[in-house]
């Protein structure tokens, strides 16, 4: 693992679990896509993402604390059983599927939604809408820990206070990573050298928590929404230059 050694890993590292950390706890996972596709310019898709993980499983409990008192596991059950169908079917092609193909989808639909925001309300509450954004976040978060776009276009449909909305994500990406352990752990995604990465970079993890904790208590309900919308599309122009 020769990048171990490279200042531009470390950068990119840091910079992707800042992203994620401030997007867990300040904006529902809309902006945590972005450690992976930054990762892989420097390493492997398969072991950015197994680097991701561990991470990933310490800054969700955080964010759970915080929103503890908000969360409702009944409201999360239909999304959390289609994505757990996504995982399954996911880790089972892990072996065999390219990314690139899952990467122009997910830039697409991102695109789509954050530009044309006025349809998500329809779309979000068509019959088995639940079924269709939890499964593909179960799919794409597994592969590339790209779950967020979808959820989000499903919870802007809701039309979730702030607090509520950010709970209800925070206990459904908590669960879902647990998950996500099973097929990594089959496809023999772990290294020893993770360990001391993870370590490093567990202090900036729980930085970015802090910031996006700090930064989600100064902005309304309704320039948090605009703010989803936003990250949502740049999340979607930054998936789709990955793709070329």
């Amino acid at each position: 693992m020769g990048y171990l050694e490279s200042p531009l890993f470390w950068l990119l590292a840091i910079v992707g679990v800042i992203l994620t950390g401030i997007s867990k706890s300040g904006f529902a996972g809309g902006a945590g896509v972005v450690a992976v596709p930054l990762l892989s310019l420097v390493m492997p898709v398969e072991q950015a993402a197994a680097l991701m993980l561990p991470l990933l499983l310490i800054m969700d409990s955080k964010t759970v604390y915080l929103y503890r008192k908000s969360i409702n596991l009944n409201a999360i059950k239909p999304i959390m059983m289609a994505s757990v169908a996504g995982i399954a079917i996911a880790g089972s092609a892990m072996a065999y599927l390219t990314s690139d193909m899952l990467l122009l989808t997910l830039a697409l639909f991102s695109i789509l939604f954050a530009c044309w925001h006025q349809l998500i309300p329809l779309l979000g509450k068509l019959p088995k809408a639940s079924y269709l954004w939890g499964g593909l976040s179960g799919v794409s978060s597994t592969l590339l820990h790209a779950g967020g776009p979808p959820i989000t276009i499903y919870f802007l449909s809701k039309g979730l206070a702030k607090k509520v909305w950010l709970a209800q994500a925070a206990i459904f990406f908590a669960l879902m990573n647990w998950v996500k352990v099973i097929p990594y752990s089959l496809n023999h995604l772990w290294h020893v050298d993770q360990i001391y990465i993870v370590l490093t970079l567990l202090p900036v993890a729980m930085l970015g928590i802090a910031m996006g904790h700090k930064i989600q208590g100064l902005i309304s309900d309704e320039h948090f929404a605009q703010s989803c919308r936003f990250l949502l599309g740049l999340t979607g122009v930054f998936l789709l230059i990955k793709t070329f």
